[in-house]
């Protein structure tokens, strides 16, 4: 990067972490610390949800995935809308009433302690392990632009922001989320459009849409029912439900953006707003990747995205790397000028154009074949890096591409992105280890003053945890996918055991403990065995929860319970 770049990511990213430290200053108590008081208005609260949900992960593999993938991924959210309303009427009322500084305070209410305590590790379990994977994110920029050890780049992204997160805690993080929002949005917005203004020959937006839509880019819709299928309309509007009412209803990470809003209608409003923006913002983070491909079925692409990665395959098999070269050249000669070609010929109809079209997907599907056994040799070649390159073709395309200045606030906007998302998650992760674990635990209550310790530590401990899973996230392939993946594995369960607190009221607690034990066990005997898509162990969970505890009304005698 220019000294021009270094200068705005650096700018950027210490102005944020300045800003969160001052707002965040004087914290005396954990209802501010971990609360902020509750006095959040409705557009915080909307910021920090989305801020929470939308990662570097979001920012920086969506486009890949749409890239290799097409932009049928959007499709996962589909059934969100209709979970926001859900949570709205019956999650929110209960939490807000109960003045909870967890999700899982309620379900010692409603059933008992270690049901509160198995629910609350399922989350700091999962939890934990997905905000690593959200620190590895960022650790991939500095990491490609530094050529830095990933590890250490891992060490450096982590720690950064716990200064502020430990420092200012939930008023901090959601002041510096909003910053951030804005900047991101504005800057992603502005990658687009420099996106569309560097296509060659003065191509234009419809032209780039166009040879999107004939490589099967712009796949949004894929309506073929299939259990194995990740992304169709029916896994997203059903399991993507039962996804996002697990993630917005019961994670803690989400749930503490919301039961900081000053009263019930702020924070229904901040959720529903989610629930409308949430897949017009994804569809456009999409687009940018099926752009992309357009773009570089028009302009030479690398072999490899992931540079460091094929040039240690070139330094080690050079013989091997120099025939890849040899055949993507010719291919990626062969596959420009057809997109060309396509071009030209869009207007008229002609068998011509369909042949050229054919011809056109012919090569795509050679390119894609070709790109497999270059990745099969990394692998093979036992050097410790990323399984795929889907995290690396958006920034390849940022780091070869935009003008000077423009590169460095994009490295900074995955940066902020990332430190939105996982300051939320120490903060979540914080709340629930030390409310729900710790002081049940604990004979004697403490003063605000060493709770407030407590909190802080709590904090730094998650921090170095993420951290450590950071340096095992290496072998997850696309990060939007590994992330989404590992949540649908104790989702449904949690979801579950809320879903029978709320609807079956004759349901005690060693009933529901034993039968969520039962469920998670099922839900990863049907992941591992590879029965059905991810999307779908959700739903599985949830069930399994709900079938089990109503098997086990004929062994345990039911109790009048109130929520």
């Amino acid at each position: 990067m220019s000294n021009i770049d270094w200068t705005v990511l650096i700018f950027t990213l210490v102005a944020v972490v300045v800003y969160g430290v001052f707002i965040g200053r004087g914290q005396k108590s954990n209802e501010s610390y971990l609360k902020a008081d509750n006095k959040m208005p409705w557009y915080i609260v909307l910021i920090g949800i989305m801020a929470t949900q939308a990662s570097a992960i979001t920012f920086l593999s969506a486009p890949g995935q749409a890239y290799t993938d097409g932009m049928r991924f959007v499709q996962y959210y589909f059934g969100l809308p209709l979970a926001m309303i859900v949570i709205c009427i019956t999650f929110i009322p209960i939490f807000q009433r109960l003045n909870v500084y967890t999700a899982y305070e309620y379900l010692e209410n409603r059933f008992d302690k270690k049901t509160r305590v198995l629910t609350s590790m399922l989350f700091l379990f999962s939890r934990g392990l997905s905000t690593g994977i959200s620190i590895y994110a960022p650790s991939i920029i500095l990491s490609s632009v530094l050529n830095w050890n990933i590890y250490l780049t891992n060490v450096l992204t982590g720690g950064i922001l716990l200064i502020y997160t430990y420092v200012g805690g939930a008023k901090a993080i959601a002041h510096t989320q909003k910053l951030q929002f804005l900047i991101i949005l504005g800057t992603m917005a502005f990658a687009g459009y420099l996106l569309i203004q560097n296509m060659p020959n003065g191509i234009g937006f419809k032209d780039a849409l166009y040879l999107a839509g004939k490589s099967g880019k712009l796949n949004v819709i894929t309506t073929e029912f299939d259990w194995k299928d990740k992304y169709n309309i029916w896994s997203g509007l059903i399991g993507g439900f039962f996804l996002a009412l697990s993630y917005f209803g019961t994670d803690q990470s989400q749930v503490g953006r919301y039961i900081t809003a000053k009263d019930n209608t702020n924070a229904k409003m901040g959720l529903l707003l989610n629930g409308l923006v949430k897949i017009p913002m994804q569809f456009a983070i999409l687009l940018i990747g099926a752009l992309l491909f357009a773009f570089f079925s028009l302009k030479p692409a690398p072999v490899y995205f992931n540079e460091r990665s094929y040039q240690f395959l070139k330094d080690t098999k050079p013989e091997q790397a120099a025939v890849f070269e040899k055949e993507h050249q010719d291919l990626q000669t062969k596959f420009n000028a057809e997109s060309k070609e396509i071009l030209k010929l869009k207007e008229n109809n002609s068998p011509q154009l369909q042949k050229t079209i054919q011809d056109f997907k012919n090569t795509q599907t050679e390119v894609k074949e070709l790109h497999g056994r270059v990745e099969e040799a990394i692998n093979k070649s036992n050097y410790n890096a990323e399984k795929t390159d889907t995290n690396y073709i958006f920034l390849y395309f940022v780091k070869n591409t935009l003008p000077v200045g423009m590169i460095g606030l994009l490295f900074a906007v995955i940066f902020l992105a990332s430190w939105g998302s996982i300051s939320a998650a120490l903060n979540s992760l914080a709340a629930c280890s030390l409310k729900d674990v710790h002081l049940i635990f604990k004979k004697e209550i403490p003063d605000d003053a060493t709770e407030l310790k407590y909190s802080r530590l709590h904090t730094l401990a998650w921090g170095i945890f993420s951290i450590g899973v950071a340096m095992f996230a290496t072998q997850m392939g696309s990060l939007i996918e590994a992330v989404n993946v590992l949540g649908s594995l104790f989702y449904g369960p949690i979801l579950g055991i809320f879903l029978v607190a709320f609807y079956f009221k004759k349901i005690n607690g060693a009933n529901v403990f034993v039968s969520a034990i039962l469920a998670e066990i099922a839900v990863i005997a049907v992941y591992q065995f590879d029965i059905v898509s991810f999307l779908w162990l959700n739903v599985i969970g949830a069930a399994a929860v709900i079938i089990f505890s109503a098997i086990g009304l004929l062994f345990y005698k039911p109790k009048d319970v109130t929520s």
